[in-house]
């Protein structure tokens, strides 16, 4: 059965200082054990006690609620009730497996959250559809035939468009889908929802919320269409805070990305001068950052469905119309989050919290299998050559081994006997050394020789590594980064979410006390 490993996440010295616990004073108070993740509910959920979040917001979400998601949404719109959150920008049939586990970890930690306070908590998924970075939206992997296979989207769309206005390119087309998938797989139900999802018609945008509702709904977890006009006009108070604010802004992060700088980071997010942290959409549907000098006006004229949030004021934004407890996310979200704290504090408002995402790899049976018969670790293919280096020269026979090893034996032996005969003076001696170690050197070169000649001629075990290797660290990323989790789940369903909650529950329980 597949399996899941649980790994350290990655990123920068920024995001990794920031999870051991340091720069305290760039991020939102970490609560500690249960008093203190009850004691932060209490908080956020006053704060929305007399507020209609979920009726403002529902058109962002299903249209057609009916399922564990919905029940759980309603449940959280009530009094007392609480959400948390994650997101991710589009990507191709969903984007690769990290998306998965972000989803499954917001699961966990509403689970966790809702048993400690005895509050309903809601997990929901920020599809933040309003993006426009189509290079990314564009391509995904898969192994296919025990090869990686990058599938990139043709360009489709202006820069600057977003992505739920750019239309999907050829990759919409069945016909793909099924060359992309397979025609068969154990449980077609993640096919079935690419197929629907990915139509002629649909955007980049409207056919990733599609997916996900389909594949994170029935598990509980809502998700929610960022660039949904509800969104917006729930959003729009923020948006003219931040504009008519923006010259307050903008040294309060200056003064941030150079105290990060002082302290030997970098900061995640660059700064682009005369520019608000505020896009506008334009009549031909794509996005501009509003200018400063031009902030204050569009700020009085502008409708709410035109304005939006760049990266550091989004999760602001979210906050403010959200009773979030905490925000999951990733390494790279975690080290801007030191920037969005900066933000915050320039607009008076509350600082949101961000807690990691669980971050792992799925094994599979064969992958297991293989890794068993070549006496390896899943790490141990990490490095795109060591390994096959190790099964080339385990691949060399018994006979070349023998023969190398009984040169290298009579070298020592004669070496050891020319320096003990009495005629060998010291720097004879030095002369010894010196052929030792170029004979020594020879040899070993013939032996990679052999080793070279064998990874050439190719083999089942250097083709079986190659198999591992695009599956656990496709182009040397780790597998969460690159493959698409649709494969997995075509391929063992349930068991996939199974495997990854389980790994995810004891990585909350971990954040939950401190850790």
């Amino acid at each position: 059965m597949i399996r899941a490993i649980t790994r350290r996440i990655g990123g920068s010295a920024l995001a990794q200082r920031a999870l051991d616990g340091g720069l305290p004073e760039w991020f939102a108070p970490r609560p500690h054990g249960g008093e203190g993740w009850a004691a932060a509910a209490a908080q956020v959920a006053g704060e929305f006690a007399d507020r209609s979040w979920l009726a403002d917001l529902l058109p962002a979400f299903d249209p057609d609620p009916s399922d564990a998601a919905a029940e759980r949404l309603r449940a959280a719109g009530g009094a007392g009730g609480l959400v948390v959150t994650g997101g991710q920008q589009p990507g191709l049939f969903g984007g690769p497996l990290y998306v998965l586990h972000k989803a499954v970890t917001l699961l966990e930690m509403a689970d966790a959250l809702a048993l400690l306070t005895g509050r309903a908590v809601a997990p929901v998924f920020w599809a933040a559809t309003d993006d426009a970075d189509f290079v990314e939206a564009s391509h995904v992997s898969v192994v296919r035939h025990g090869k990686l296979d990058t599938l990139v989207m043709p360009e489709a769309a202006p820069v600057g468009r977003s992505m739920a206005r750019t239309p999907l390119g050829d990759l919409a087309e069945s016909q793909a889908i099924e060359t992309v998938f397979g025609e068969s797989a154990p449980d077609g139900r993640a096919i079935d929802a690419v197929r629907e999802a990915y139509m002629r018609g649909a955007t980049v945008g409207s056919a990733y919320v599609t997916l996900l509702r389909a594949v994170l709904e029935p598990l509980g977890i809502a998700v929610l269409d960022a660039s949904h006009s509800s969104v917006r006009a729930a959003g729009h108070a923020t948006m003219v805070n931040a504009l008519v604010r923006a010259d307050e802004i903008v040294p309060a992060l200056r003064a941030r990305s150079k105290a990060i700088s002082e302290a030997g980071f970098h900061a995640q997010v660059a700064d682009v001068p005369n520019l608000s942290l505020v896009f506008e959409t334009l009549d031909d549907g794509t996005r501009r950052r509003v200018p400063l000098r031009a902030a204050k006006d569009v700020a009085a004229a502008a409708p709410a469905e035109r304005l939006g949030p760049n990266v550091l004021l989004r999760p602001i934004m979210e906050r403010q119309i959200l009773p979030t407890v905490t925000y999951i996310g990733g390494p790279g979200e975690i080290a801007y989050f030191a920037q969005v704290s900066a933000v915050a504090d320039a607009l008076g408002l509350v600082t949101p919290r961000i807690s990691p995402r669980w971050s792992g790899t799925l094994v599979e049976p064969q992958i297991d299998s293989i890794r068993d018969r070549l006496h390896a670790v899943a790490d141990d293919f990490a490095d795109p050559h060591a390994m096959e280096g190790r099964v080339a020269r385990g691949g060399v026979s018994v006979g070349v081994r023998s023969a190398v090893a009984g040169l290298r034996a009579e070298l020592d032996d004669s070496c050891d006997r020319l320096r003990s005969d009495e005629q060998t003076s010291e720097a004879l001696a030095r002369s010894i050394g010196t052929m030792r170690a170029g004979v020594e050197h020879r040899l070993d070169r013939l032996e990679r020789r052999y080793a070279a000649a064998i990874k050439q001629a190719g083999s089942q075990d250097l083709s079986d590594v190659a198999t591992v290797r695009a599956t656990l660290y496709p182009n040397g990323a780790p597998q969460e980064r690159a493959l698409s989790f649709i494969p997995f789940l075509a391929r063992y369903g349930a068991a996939v979410v199974d495997a990854t909650r389980e790994q995810a529950r004891s990585h909350v329980a971990g954040v939950i006390q401190g850790g």
